[in-house]
């Protein structure tokens, strides 16, 4: 009687696991790739985005004008109706590089801007350098907040024809200006993480204090 072959299940019973160990490792490689080109979803720059920034010299001196795209918590919202201000902060610089020693900062500026809430008058109230302006709802808070315009950094003829700067804006939630409780709570959550990334880029001053580009 002839004796049949006995079947090889070997192949079979390591194709799945190879199958699997494959989607591993494309799982991983994915995953890095994620994490080194800093797209993660938690990297959304925690809810602040730069999308326009120019820098003009007028008759008052520099001034910058700047849109950001921004995500307010509801969390943060419920906080301001509840009594406790926020307040928000942009950055702005601009250094001049030295190859014998460190960079110098020429100009540095806060722009402040505190957002509270009436109860009375069921509105948030935006002051900014102390000029106050009533906002109706959570929209409106954000509309107002992503918005930059004519902000004077630099009085005029401070900056001279042929300098060359590294310019940098950044903007984000002043935690350390809520109450203390409020500061133990903002530690591991990222709804009280709301900060954009610093954009950098270069600009020189033209002929005729022009800015460029």
């Amino acid at each position: 009687m002839r004796r049949l072959a006995q079947p090889d299940f070997s192949a079979a019973r390591s194709a799945p696991s190879q199958t699997l160990a494959a989607i591993w490792r494309r799982a991983i490689t994915c995953l890095c790739l994620t994490l080194c080109l800093g797209v993660a979803p938690a990297a959304y720059a925690e809810g602040v985005q730069l999308t326009a920034v120019k820098i003009e010299a007028t008759d008052d001196g520099y001034q910058v004008n700047a849109d950001f795209e921004l995500q307010l918590a509801n969390m943060l919202l419920e906080t301001i109706r509840k009594g406790v201000p926020l307040y928000f902060v942009v950055e702005f610089e601009l250094r001049r590089s030295r190859w014998y020693w460190l960079d110098e900062i020429a100009v540095r500026a806060v722009r402040e801007r505190r957002v509270s809430y009436a109860p009375l008058t069921e509105q948030f109230r935006l002051n900014t350098a102390g000029i106050s302006q009533n906002l109706s709802n959570a929209d409106d808070v954000k509309r107002a907040l992503s918005r930059i315009r004519s902000w004077t950094v630099a009085e005029k003829g401070r900056l001279k024809p042929g300098d060359k700067f590294d310019a940098a804006i950044r903007f984000r939630l002043d935690t350390a200006q809520l109450p203390k409780p409020f500061q133990l709570d903002t530690f591991g959550s990222r709804e009280w993480k709301l900060s954009s990334d610093w954009h950098r880029w270069t600009i020189s001053i033209g002929r005729d204090g022009s800015v460029i580009p």
